[in-house]
């Protein structure tokens, strides 16, 4: 399968890179993870603490909270592909800086070519900001966009729940209308 190959090449890319300091705080780089011909891409901010240990995103406290998300949207976690904006996680946790952002914008982008999903939920400002600069994601999480070629719909982070509970009935909600969105895509797609 191509797509798993040029996934597979990109991820061994991101093990290898040194373009900017985060590989030397990480334990391991966190290229990403899910089915190769995803049509929903899913992409975080930078790995934390438990996927800088595992090498896969989403599998710490904000994993669980996405898995249910996931399961509101009626989309399974296997049938999408999520990644990060940068690939290495940030010392202490802290926000990526441009410069990092910036020296894995190429792997993000070679990661979305080969996939070329339908729908890009980007997780949190730092994603969303990638696609539409400027973005102010307490008022335009949920709100679908139409960003070069794609459907892109900026959600809050999962971990916001964690920290404010209220929270998670909008990403609730926002998740239940975002699995609509995907099986109106899917469907205008199949025919």
């Amino acid at each position: 399968m191509v797509g798993a190959d040029s996934l597979a090449l990109i991820a061994d890319d991101i093990r290898t890179c040194r373009a900017c300091p985060l590989c030397e705080s990480a334990t391991q780089s966190v290229p990403g993870s899910g089915a190769t011909d995803a049509r929903l891409l899913i992409i975080g901010e930078a790995p934390g603490a438990h996927e800088d240990k595992a090498g896969m995103p989403f599998v710490g406290a904000s994993g669980k909270v996405l898995d249910k998300l996931l399961h509101v949207a009626g989309v399974a976690r296997s049938t999408v592909f999520i990644a990060n904006v940068v690939k290495h996680r940030p010392p202490q946790n802290r926000d990526p800086l441009p410069a990092e952002v910036a020296a894995c914008a190429q792997f993000l982008q070679r990661q979305i070519a080969v996939i070329n999903p339908l729908l890009i939920v980007p997780l949190g400002r730092y994603a969303a900001a990638r696609w539409i600069p400027g973005i102010k994601i307490s008022s335009a999480h949920g709100i679908p966009q139409h960003v070069a070629n794609y459907i892109v719909v900026p959600m809050l982070h999962p971990a916001t729940a964690l920290y404010q509970p209220r929270n998670m009935a909008v990403l609730e909600a926002d998740f239940q209308a975002l699995g609509v969105l995907y099986r109106t895509v899917l469907g205008d797609v199949a025919q």
